[in-house]
């Protein structure tokens, strides 16, 4: 089990519950709330690799309360989780696993890149939105069980902006609307969360107090989004998010570079 100290003891401990809060309320909003945890976790002294695993596992109970919400939509959503349940549990375990064998050199390494994409996904959000509700049918189901299998595979390695992928993915088979997709995605995200984080917890992966405080925030905010979500724009605060992972992106290469 990691015994990494948090710089600031109790008080760094209270400033990962509120950007765990904080992750937790934008996930709901407009989505990239990794993009506010994560940095903050490596701030505080968590070596990237442990940072990553605690953040996903402290992230994910304040989704649980988005997923409820879509228990009364009927239809195409069982369809879809029942036929996709499979290959999400299955590349998550795979994604935590890929996770847990990685160098913290390699992960250092790669992380950059990781925060990039994720930052992108975001950028990119209303296009790729666009582009899922105007989309016909294209593809069996078959397909889109081995793209959600990879889409798991990176939200078990790393996570932060896999639900837009799963929208774009759903896209290709399906023809139901964005509030059915939104409940697949909601559910199958718990899916790849809770799997990963079983995983990672096994392996020792995860920093057990602030992952605690993460949690403890994420359930919070998660708990305020719905309001949240009537006085945020959620457009500027994308972009705003958008801003700050391109910041983080050069603050992670100089650190990798230097």
């Amino acid at each position: 089990m990691l015994t990494t100290a948090v710089h600031g003891g109790w008080w760094g401990l209270a400033l990962i519950a509120l950007a765990g809060a904080c992750a937790a309320a934008i996930n709901a909003v407009a989505g990239g709330g990794s993009l506010i945890s994560f940095p903050i976790l490596v701030a505080l002294g968590i070596p990237p690799r442990a940072a990553n695993a605690t953040n996903s596992v402290g992230i994910w109970p304040g989704s649980l309360g988005s997923a409820l919400g879509f228990l009364h939509v009927e239809g195409a959503p069982r369809q879809y989780v029942k036929a996709l349940i499979v290959p999400t549990i299955l590349g998550s375990v795979f994604g935590a696993w890929l996770l847990v064998v990685t160098s913290a050199r390699v992960f250092d390494a790669v992380v950059p890149v990781l925060i990039l994409g994720a930052t992108m996904l975001l950028a990119f959000q209303p296009q790729l939105r666009r582009w899922t509700q105007g989309h016909h049918r294209l593809a069996s189901i078959h397909v889109g069980a081995v793209l959600q299998f990879l889409v798991a595979t990176y939200g078990g390695y790393f996570g932060a902006g896999m639900g837009i992928m799963m929208l774009a993915v759903f896209s290709l088979f399906s023809s139901a609307n964005i509030h059915e997709l939104n409940a697949v995605k909601a559910w199958l995200g718990i899916a790849i969360n809770f799997v990963a984080s079983a995983v990672l917890i096994t392996q020792g992966l995860v920093l057990p107090l602030p992952g605690i405080a993460v949690a403890f925030g994420a359930v919070i905010g998660g708990f305020f989004a719905a309001r949240l979500s009537l006085k945020v724009d959620a457009e500027k605060l994308r972009i705003a998010i958008v801003v700050l992972g391109f910041a983080m992106v050069a603050v992670f290469t100089y650190r990798t570079l230097a």
